[in-house]
């Protein structure tokens, strides 16, 4: 009796420890460092991703600009819209409102598709005006409605920024206009 017991005992300790392995096996262990790392593809200018702020602190910035006012920074958000003809202009909301980025002397776009995805920018903040026809220029790019353009009748004070260098979340077949497709 008393060795059906002890072997009852290890037949269930030996059940039990294989049953942990099993779930140490399904959840791979991963560190902070690991969650962070993202794949990035550049788009002009590149620099390095560290001291970096979030778009809310960028909003946070803005509000304490005044029109002419400029800071030099790196901030990462995400792609709310973008142009759908060239990808020469994204914007990307930082607190309540949306900054409009655009890239340094036209000299780089950015993914047509890539609205969602995430993006880091090192470049120039400022608020400035932006007078009616551009404004209009802006909502035909965007695909905006006859109707909507009409109502576009007075100069705005916006969020701005210039970009020097752009890294967007990697994802497949980003549509980058000036940009040859090579098969692999």
């Amino acid at each position: 009796m008393k060795q059906f017991i002890i072997g009852l005992f290890a037949l269930t300790l030996l059940v039990g420890c294989k049953e942990q392995k099993q779930e140490e096996e399904e959840m791979p262990a991963v560190n902070d460092e690991q969650v962070e790392e993202m794949a990035y593809m550049d788009y002009g200018a590149t620099f390095s991703n560290t001291d970096v702020i979030d778009a809310m602190e960028l909003g946070t910035m803005y509000k304490n600009m005044k029109v002419g006012d400029t800071t030099t920074v790196k901030v990462k958000g995400t792609i709310a819209d973008v142009c759908v003809k060239k990808g020469c202009w994204i914007k990307m909301p930082v607190g309540e409102e949306s900054a409009t980025v655009k890239f340094k002397d036209y000299g780089f776009f950015l993914p047509k598709n890539g609205k969602g995805k995430e993006v880091i920018l090192s470049g120039k903040a400022f608020k400035n005006i932006t007078p009616v026809d551009e404004l209009k220029h802006y909502a035909e790019d965007a695909g905006k409605t006859k109707e909507e353009i009409a109502a576009i009748t007075e100069d705005e004070v916006t969020l701005s920024f210039v970009a020097d260098g752009a890294m967007v979340e990697e994802f497949e077949n980003p549509d980058v206009e000036g940009v040859e497709k090579t098969e692999e």
